[in-house]
């Protein structure tokens, strides 16, 4: 059975930081590549960042670039995706997803709440 199993969100004061971690299972991990996207309230979807699968090549949405790192450790079938600077409009369920040609996988989502 295929999985993908976010964690790390949670609530943070603005400016702060958090890793959200992305656990996969039930496929061969190291032949996808992963992304993050968000979903805010009453808002559609946002592609946040991408990686590759040997994880040599990363990609950033402007959103985001210079404050967020993707990584992943296909040792471990897992995606990380650092956040520092957050900032409220940040607030969003973040979900991994796992693409390769036409396959495509997502996780059940993260809460991260960014609020003072």
């Amino acid at each position: 059975e295929v999985q993908l199993v976010e964690s790390g969100g949670g609530l943070v004061q603005p400016g702060g930081h958090l890793r959200l971690s992305c656990a996969a299972s039930g496929f061969t991990f190291g032949s996808y590549d992963m992304n993050w996207v968000r979903q805010a309230p009453g808002k559609g979807p946002e592609w946040v960042s991408g990686i590759n699968s040997y994880g040599a090549t990363t990609y950033y949405a402007d959103s985001v670039k210079g404050r967020f790192t993707i990584s992943r450790d296909n040792a471990k079938n897992t995606l990380y995706l650092q956040m520092n600077s957050l900032k409220p409009e940040d607030t969003a369920v973040y979900y991994c997803n796992a693409y390769l040609r036409t396959q495509a996988y997502w996780g059940q989502g993260t809460q991260v709440t960014v609020s003072s």
